[in-house]
């Protein structure tokens, strides 16, 4: 059972899930995100993926967790994004016993994860956020560059540290959340690929493939 909603936080996604009985390893595409996730008790971040990540946890096994969108959730830890890019790293590593200790204790995790964001939340680099919005659009990383007016060399590391990769994976990412998104919708995968910005139908195919791991038809089967 899964079911998300909006967060007292802007940008910020909460959601909680109990895996049931035989249940499946589930697949989590890339989506530009970081998540902080309450597990059973262990609270761990779960940084921006490059490629889909597969697992399952333990049937009964209770997850709460804060998503927060695309370049947001490094500030609110402290630390630059790449340091966490397909990782999942416990809190503990990050923050002090002191910090982390009431977080898995808590009764209600959302409300203790909410609080603890609070206090440490930053509002996102517009320029940032100017850029996420480029390559969501499907612009070139010159001509995004160029508007932020930063250099190249400048937007990759400063996309590093807030994404957790430089400018064209997170352009790729986000396409492929398009994507999938109308795949899910009814659109056939001729107009998928003309609408959300691939070359051609064997395009979109090779880059889901190779982010998802999977064919497109199987993440909407």
């Amino acid at each position: 059972m899964y079911a998300e909603w909006a967060a007292k936080l802007p940008y910020v996604v909460a959601w909680r899930s109990t895996v049931p009985p035989g249940a499946a390893a589930k697949r989590v595409l890339p989506d530009g995100c970081l998540d902080l996730i309450w597990q059973d008790g262990s609270v761990f971040v779960a940084g921006p993926d490059t490629v889909a990540q597969v697992g399952a946890a333990a049937p009964g096994s209770r997850l709460f967790g804060l998503r927060f969108a695309v370049g947001t959730g490094a500030g609110v830890l402290g630390m630059p994004a790449d340091e966490l890019t397909d990782r999942q790293v416990p809190l503990a590593q990050i923050f002090a016993a002191a910090d982390v200790g009431p977080l898995a204790e808590a009764g209600d995790p959302i409300a203790a994860l909410e609080g603890f964001a609070r206090r440490r939340w930053r509002d996102p680099d517009r320029a940032m956020v100017a850029v996420a919005a480029g390559a969501r659009a499907g612009r070139a990383v010159a001509a995004i560059a160029d508007e932020c007016g930063l250099s190249a060399r400048h937007l990759q590391r400063r996309c590093r540290t807030t994404f957790g990769y430089g400018p064209k994976t997170l352009a790729r990412i986000l396409r492929l959340q398009t994507a999938v998104g109308l795949a899910r919708a009814g659109r056939p995968f001729a107009d998928v690929s003309v609408v959300a910005g691939y070359a051609d139908q064997a395009h979109l195919s090779r880059d889901v493939k190779a982010l998802a791991g999977v064919p497109l038809g199987e993440l909407v089967g």
